[in-house]
């Protein structure tokens, strides 16, 4: 039955499975068909960054847990590909942009998703306000590279300096992703495309120079790094788990463009799972390249040197790919980290799209550009957000803006783990139907939930302590506890202030359960 539900914007009708529009999925006013399986799974990789995430986590993670660093990665990998299962599920089941908040609407009821939605929403600026600065660092790096000039990438240590282009990258981030996906996907594919091929080289010639045995550390390689039992402790273990999924954050920003990609139920699950593969393809022959070509040792190109574990790219760029070829290496991670500021908008925008577009935030965030077909407004409002949080907190207090990051995980944790959870409840009355039902359906997103609950539930317990992180501490508290658990809980106050203002949505008579996805038909 075709039913016209007056919400829509005028021409747009709704095939409704039980004829009843109410409680449904709603158009957005996205541009539909703008992204295939290949621009998806390109946009996923890109907001990963993921020669930005090695060259800051390969060093931090050795430290932790010396050369089992590529069994760390895999382990890391699991929960990550078992939660994606959960979203490919999902998606085939409601293709709607506000992913998480969403799906965990339908599963769980309102305040439930209304705080998974925050979750990603608040996880994404602080990841936008990171990336921002690591694109400013290294543009200041890459010119004192090119020019020769210590004077010039020593701008970076200027706070004025740094915050103002920080500022100005996050502008140009915006007003990219102000434009659509489709000048999204566009950008995306060259400077992906260019993270990739060096790091393809990067990794060819330190094995190479490695197994000439001229360099002091070199090692072999050796199966026994593959092996997550051979971690010195369970400490060690949980803390570079905990670099791991970070590591792997932000592919789902694949499920995130389901609205505006082509074959919308089932091309953002297949896209997830590609980039995942090209993930940890990229993740475990790095790791070893460079183990094998480092070492872990503390000194000198060691991976476990700590003064050089926050950027191990900048350390190993010339001795490994030489003086001509090492430049690629900045200019890598710079694109790596400027392509993941500006992919980084689109679930950010899209959920507060979704969230506002189902009444659950103030309905001026629903508004379309006419033009581009983005969500326009929620863009906006991302990058002051973004640009307002990191020039705060950097002329505050550098401690404050470091603590936050590592207080990250614990959102990451908090939304995926929930979104896990709601697919195998939103989908537990067919678990009985077939074998893959039961697997893919129930079995793979529970035990990537619960994985993902322990890493968030011990790292609450680790965060607590006031060593954790710089080492400051709120009445004898560590700030990253105060830091993460008071964001989750700025969102709480949130929420009961939104549900004063839009109370149908807290009553459940927005976004239900009970009414399957509709189908837009334009």
């Amino acid at each position: 039955m075709v039913q016209v539900d007056p919400r829509l914007p005028a021409g747009d009708t709704v095939t409704s499975v039980n004829g009843d529009a109410s409680g449904g999925t709603r158009s957005k006013g996205l541009s539909g068909n703008s992204v295939g399986l290949l621009g998806s799974a390109v946009i996923g990789v890109s907001t990963v960054g993921p020669v930005y995430c090695l060259t800051s986590t390969l060093g931090p993670t050795v430290g932790e847990v010396g050369l089992q660093m590529p069994a760390v990665f895999l382990a890391g990998f699991l929960p990550m590909l078992l939660v994606a299962f959960a979203y490919r599920e999902l998606n085939k089941a409601v293709p709607d942009c506000g992913t998480s908040f969403t799906w965990t609407v339908k599963a769980f009821g309102p305040r439930v998703g209304w705080m998974c939605g925050w979750g990603l929403v608040i996880a994404t600026i602080i990841v936008l306000s990171n990336l921002a600065g690591v694109a400013t660092s290294f543009f200041y790096l890459l010119l004192g590279q090119l020019t020769g000039s210590d004077s010039i990438a020593a701008l970076d240590g200027n706070k004025p300096v740094h915050v103002l282009t920080c500022l100005a990258f996050v502008a140009i981030a915006t007003a990219i992703s102000y434009r659509g996906v489709t000048t999204t996907k566009g950008l995306q594919y060259a400077l992906v495309g260019l993270q990739l091929a060096v790091l393809v080289v990067f990794v060819a010639m330190a094995v190479v120079k490695a197994r000439t045995g001229d360099f002091t550390g070199s090692i072999d390689f050796q199966w026994s790094w593959m092996n997550p039992f051979e971690v010195k402790s369970f400490a060690s273990f949980t803390a570079g788990l905990s670099l791991s999924i970070f590591m792997f954050w932000g592919w789902d920003t694949c499920l995130t463009v389901n609205e505006e990609t082509s074959g919308s139920e089932k091309t953002p699950g297949r896209a997830a799972m590609l980039a995942m593969v090209v993930l940890i393809g990229c993740y475990l022959t790095t790791a070893v390249a460079a183990q094998m070509f480092s070492g872990v040792g503390t000194k000198g190109l060691g991976l476990g040197n700590p003064d050089t574990s926050d950027n191990v790219f900048a350390a190993l760029a010339g001795p490994v790919m030489g003086s001509a070829l090492g430049v690629l290496l900045f200019v890598a991670v710079l694109a790596s980290a400027a392509a993941s500021l500006q992919t980084t908008f689109i679930p950010v925008a899209r959920t507060v799209l979704a969230m506002s577009t189902y009444e659950a935030l103030p309905a001026s965030f629903a508004r379309i550009h006419p033009r581009f077909q983005s969500p326009g407004r929620a863009t906006v409002a991302a990058g002051i957000a973004t640009g307002a949080f990191y020039a705060v907190m950097t002329f505050l207090s550098e401690n404050v803006l470091v603590d936050t990051i590592y207080a990250l995980g614990l959102m990451i944790c908090f939304y995926y783990a929930i979104t896990a959870f709601a697919c195998a409840w939103y989908f537990r009355a067919e678990l009985r139907n077939s074998a893959r039902d039961m697997v893919f359906k129930g079995v793979f997103p529970f035990l990537g939930g619960l994985l993902l609950t322990g890493v968030f539930v011990k790292t609450l317990i680790d965060i607590w302590d006031p060593a954790y992180g710089t080492g400051s501490s709120v009445f004898g508290i560590g700030s990253v506890f105060v830091i993460g658990v008071g964001l989750l809980a700025l969102g709480l106050v949130i929420m009961l202030v939104m549900q004063r203002r839009s109370p149908a949505f807290f009553r459940g008579e927005v976004l239900t359960r009970s009414t399957p996805a509709l189908v837009v038909e334009d």
